[in-house]
């Protein structure tokens, strides 16, 4: 997911072509405007918090009291999991929301990465049910603001015709990989030798140093990071406050009657991200401002959608069943040493810095003759179900060797490569003029929806009967796959004249 956390952002800062003259000659930083170090850090720290606390978080769910954990069932855990990462996606809208109508990008990124270091704090310092709680509120909702603002302050630096812009953008992309491949490495070296509030002090630490690195500069970013891009009318802010406010009564009532519990939550989460789609499409849709020929493009972005949703259903299940079968199923001696079972989130990240600039120069290089979006998802998605089959062979025969694993995660990265970097440039395609901000939105809805698939799945898995998990899961990933590659033809037709 690492990729798509700049892609995104990336394909919306695109959009605007004002050149924020004083930059235009600062190459302070490596020939780049000086601006790109703080923001570059701030990321880097975040994804090293964000991941590092994730790499050891499911284990501080479901160990034991005597092992530093809550003793909370497995199960139930991968799904808690699971609804705290489809969260976190679905918060994105609310933070881009926010910036560009009331407050922007700057001030939202500001105060979501308080908000993230204040939940890491609540992690290390609150024990037990209070302390989980608080910091995963914390951290989802500001990491969800930071998401949607980060890399839109990157374009700030850049005008649209600056030839450094893509550089710059690949710098900071390398950000968010060192930061995804250091944090679980601290983090579970430390919850390790040390206990769990450690490795979540670690985390809340890192983000301190980004964000007081962030603090220090920030009055240096072009006015443009400042601007509220479509400023909400005063006499129409009470309406959206008195909305927020019953969304939040609603959300309340249906926690404290126990209609949604610890045990439904994924599957509530689920079902926001499947009615707020429903929702969006029905706009989109329904809207005169949106011709037939865009209308038919939307209709081919819906097999996309789909796809997307059971790819991430897979991909995310690092941080469920790969985590579980990390801790219990995999050999993770080392001449003599057991390496720490969170120090496998780092993998992934490896392979993306190693892989991702040679997936670019492969498209590059074939130009027009590169496969259309369809096939890179179809490819993505089958790519990711021979990932889960491949545990079939293991199915049975005691531990499974670390290089095994390796192999079988770098099949997760393949797949990340083929779907995730494309799957925002494709929605912005072929979105409506009117609607461009939904389709991104949508994008990140069926990253929430898969998110939150992922944490239900992984509650289906029994390391006693694996066989039909694989098979299931796998599978299915499969023959989705194979049936939009059968529909791709169709689709591109659809899709007029984007590939």
């Amino acid at each position: 997911m690492r990729s798509v956390n700049v892609t995104m952002d990336q394909m919306s800062t695109t959009l605007d072509t004002r050149t924020p003259a004083k930059n235009a000659g600062d190459t302070s930083f490596f020939g780049h405007p000086k601006m790109l170090a703080s923001l570059f850090s701030v990321e880097m720290w975040e994804r090293f918090s964000f991941y590092g606390m994730q790499g050891i978080l499911l284990y501080y769910m479901y160990f034991t009291a005597d092992h530093g954990g809550l003793s909370i069932d497995k199960s139930l855990a991968a799904g808690l999991v699971g609804a705290y990462g489809g969260g976190v996606y679905l918060s994105t809208i609310l933070g881009a929301w926010l910036a560009d109508r009331l407050f922007g990008s700057e001030r939202v990124l500001f105060g979501s990465a308080i908000m993230i270091m204040a939940g890491h704090v609540a992690l290390a310092l609150l024990p037990g049910i209070p302390g989980l709680v608080a910091g995963l509120v914390l951290v989802g909702i500001g990491s969800g603001g930071l998401k949607a603002n980060a890399t839109a302050l990157v374009g700030t630096l850049y005008g649209e015709k600056d030839e450094r812009r893509d550089a710059g953008f690949s710098i900071f992309y390398m950000g968010i990989n060192l930061g995804a491949l250091i944090g679980p490495l601290v983090t579970g070296w430390l919850q390790e030798s040390d206990g769990f509030h450690w490795g979540f002090g670690a985390a809340a630490i890192g983000m301190a140093i980004g964000l007081v690195i962030y603090a220090l500069g920030r009055n240096k970013l072009p006015e443009e990071a400042h601007r509220v891009p479509n400023p909400l009318p005063s006499a129409q802010r009470s309406r959206y406050g008195l909305i927020f406010f019953g969304i939040a009564v609603v959300i309340a009532v249906l926690l404290m009657t126990g209609v949604v519990n610890p045990g439904n939550l994924a599957r509530s989460m689920a079902y926001a991200a499947i009615v707020a789609s429903l929702i969006y499409f029905t706009l989109i849709f329904r809207s005169k401002k949106v011709t037939p020929f865009e209308r038919k493009r939307v209709v081919a972005f819906i097999p996309l959608y789909i796809a997307s949703a059971a790819f991430w259903a897979l991909f995310q299940q690092q941080f469920t069943f790969i985590a579980v079968y990390s801790e219990e199923k995999l050999d993770r001696n080392l001449f003599g040493w057991e390496m720490p079972a969170a120090w496998v989130q780092s993998i992934n990240p490896v392979f993306i810095i190693v892989f991702a600039g040679v997936m670019a120069a492969l498209w590059t290089k074939l130009g027009p003759k590169q496969p259309g979006s369809p096939i890179k998802f179809a490819a993505g998605l089958f790519v990711m179900g021979l990932a889960f089959l491949a545990f079939i062979p293991l199915t049975g025969a005691g531990k499974t060797p670390l290089l095994v694993l390796v192999g079988i995660l770098f099949l997760f990265t393949l797949a990340e490569l083929f779907l995730s970097p494309i799957g925002l440039s494709v929605s912005t395609k072929l979105a409506p003029k009117a609607f461009h901000t939904q389709m991104v939105a949508l994008f990140f809805l069926s990253v929430s929806l898969g998110t939150a698939l992922a944490g239900i799945l992984a509650g289906l898995y029994n390391p006693d009967d694996e066989l039909p998990y694989f098979l299931g899961v796998g599978g299915t990933a499969v023959v989705i796959a194979v049936a939009l590659a059968a529909g791709s033809p169709a689709i591109k037709k659809l899709m007029g004249g984007v590939r």
